[in-house]
């Protein structure tokens, strides 16, 4: 990871605390996989340093239950970030040369393929299926003075599995599954397997097929002996 880039990461989770809005915010996506490192002190864990990537994405569990009005492409404007349309339904991201900066929200169950306005943030999100399993068990990193709220690492590692049979670029899904198996054997290594077959009993049955599908192809012996074994 650049230097440059994660020194910009931090100051846009310092500029949301200051603002009030962080705590309404999940931190989703790849750089889970560093803000991950004091979960996982003193276990072997994959170097840190070998984590790249320019999206940074953002999940809000409920939009309506945000309170503070802060114009956010007007909050970052300052560090070069510039608001970008992206497809014909008008996805408003956050462009910058070394991060894109996106908001989600779980698909309700009629699903939409229209953005989903967040007008007290001057933004609008993404809505996207699975993304409430992320939201249903989560962790609190620290980070300098203050916490960002992160999925808990078991919802995060197997929804990663779970997506990454539904990536149609194979660089994508490849990234998916290599960031789900370091998690998940970092579990198994803090000896919190049992975390690991609470969060895949909690998932639909369909969704334990892929995963058990997945592990299978990869003859991951040891995670395939733990959820195999859950009730």
């Amino acid at each position: 990871m650049e230097k440059k880039q994660f020194e910009l990461c931090i100051e846009i989770l310092r500029r949301f605390n200051k603002a009030g809005i962080l705590k309404d915010f999940i931190l989703i996506g790849s750089w889970c996989v560093y803000f991950y490192k004091d979960y996982f002190s003193g276990v072997a864990y994959i170097d840190q340093a070998t984590i790249k990537t320019r999206d940074i994405d953002f999940l809000i569990n409920d939009p309506s239950r945000i309170r503070r009005e802060v114009d956010i492409p007007a909050l970052l404007k300052d560090l070069g970030f510039v608001t970008i349309m992206r497809g014909s339904k008008g996805y408003i991201k956050l462009d910058h040369p070394d991060l894109l900066l996106e908001f989600l929200v779980p698909e309700k169950s009629k699903g939409t393929d229209k953005p989903v306005a967040l007008p007290k943030l001057g933004m609008n999100a993404v809505a996207l299926r699975f993304l409430s399993f992320l939201s249903a068990n989560t962790i609190k990193a620290r980070v300098e003075d203050f916490y960002i709220i992160l999925p808990h690492p078991a919802n995060f590692a197997l929804h990663k599995l779970i997506i990454s049979q539904r990536r149609l670029k194979q660089d994508k899904a490849i990234k998916d599954r290599n960031a789900a198996i370091v998690i998940l054997s970092a579990l198994i290594n803090k000896g919190e397997s049992d975390a690991i077959r609470e969060v895949f009993n909690s998932i639909p049955k369909k969704w334990q097929a892929r995963v058990i599908k997945d592990l299978t192809r990869r003859e991951d012996r040891e995670l395939l002996a733990i959820l195999e074994t859950a009730e």
